[in-house]
C-alpha cells in the first residue's frame, strides 16, 4: 500500500508546494535557511603584507636589499627603498670616521693631502710627555666625536716636520683640498690651559666650516657650525653651575 504521507523534498533549501501549505498551516516547522559556507578567506602571510614606512625604516641595508623581488610591483616601495638605502649609505659616509687616527710621516700625503675635496682634515702635531700637548688631545678627541664628519689625525711633530721644535708643540694644521687653511701654534688661541672642546672648536671655525656633524646638510656653514658650539658651551656652564650648587646645598 503506497505511503500517501510522503513528502517529496527537492534540492536543499527547497519544497514543495505541499510543503508550503502545511507551513502556512501550522502542520510543518518554518523553513530552514539554505546551507551558506563561510566565505573563503585565504591563510595571511606575513611576508606577503604591504610593508608600513616605520617597519622599513627598522630595517638594515642587507634586508632592504633582499626585499627587492618583492617590491618590484610596487612603485611606491620601490621609490621608499632606494630613498632609505641612499639615508642609510649618507649617513655612514657622514660618520666614517670619529675618532682620532694616529698615522706616520709615510702616511701623510694619502692620510691628509689626498683626502677628499670635501672633508676638512684636522692634523694634531704633538710630542708625549708635554702636558699641554695631552691637554688638547682631550679637547680633540672630543670634538672628533661631536663631529664625525670632519677628519682628525695626530702624528709625532718631528715624523711630520723634522728637527720641529718642542717649544712649538702642540700644534694644530688644517687642511682643505690638499691645501692648509690654518695653523695653530700652542695654546694661545684656544684660550690656553684652560681651553676646553668649546675654545677649541670656535677657534677652528673662526674663518671656515672646519666642524661637521655629517647631518647639516647645505646648512652646514661656518655661522651654523659656531652656532651649535655656543650652544654646546652654554649647555656646559648651565651644567656645571647646577652641580656647583648642589654641592653647596650639601
Amino acid at each position: 500500500m503506497a505511503d500517501y504521507h510522503f513528502v517529496y523534498k527537492d534540492v536543499e533549501g527547497r519544497s514543495t508546494e505541499w510543503d508550503d501549505i502545511q507551513r502556512r498551516l501550522g502542520n510543518l516547522p518554518p523553513k530552514p535557511e539554505p546551507f551558506k559556507p563561510p566565505p573563503f578567506a585565504p591563510k595571511v602571510d606575513a611576508d606577503e603584507q604591504p610593508k608600513l614606512k616605520e617597519w622599513l625604516d627598522e630595517r638594515e641595508p642587507e634586508e632592504l636589499e633582499e626585499l627587492e623581488d618583492d617590491l618590484d610591483d610596487d612603485r611606491f616601495l620601490e621609490q621608499y627603498r632606494k630613498m632609505r638605502l641612499a639615508e642609510l649609505r649618507e649617513a655612514a659616509k657622514a660618520s666614517r670616521f670619529g675618532s682620532i687616527v694616529p698615522i706616520t710621516g709615510s702616511d701623510f700625503v694619502r692620510e691628509v693631502s689626498q683626502a677628499p675635496s670635501d672633508v676638512w682634515v684636522v692634523v694634531f702635531l704633538y710630542k708625549d710627555g708635554i702636558p699641554e700637548c695631552g691637554l688638547l688631545q682631550n679637547c680633540l678627541e672630543e670634538l672628533a666625536t661631536r663631529y664625525p664628519a670632519t677628519k682628525f689625525v695626530k702624528i709625532i711633530s718631528t715624523d711630520c716636520i723634522p728637527n720641529y721644535p718642542d717649544r712649538n708643540v702642540p700644534t694644530i694644521l688644517v687642511y682643505n683640498n690638499s691645501a692648509v687653511k690654518g695653523t695653530y701654534v700652542g695654546l694661545q688661541k684656544f684660550g690656553g690651559k684652560r681651553c676646553t672642546p668649546e675654545s677649541v672648536a670656535l677657534a677652528l671655525c673662526q674663518s671656515d666650516p672646519v666642524l661637521n656633524d655629517g647631518h647639516g646638510g647645505s646648512d652646514s656653514s661656518r655661522d651654523n657650525v659656531i652656532e651649535g658650539v655656543r650652544r654646546k658651551f652654554i649647555e656646559k656652564v648651565v651644567a656645571q653651575h647646577e652641580e656647583r650648587e648642589e654641592e653647596d646645598s650639601d
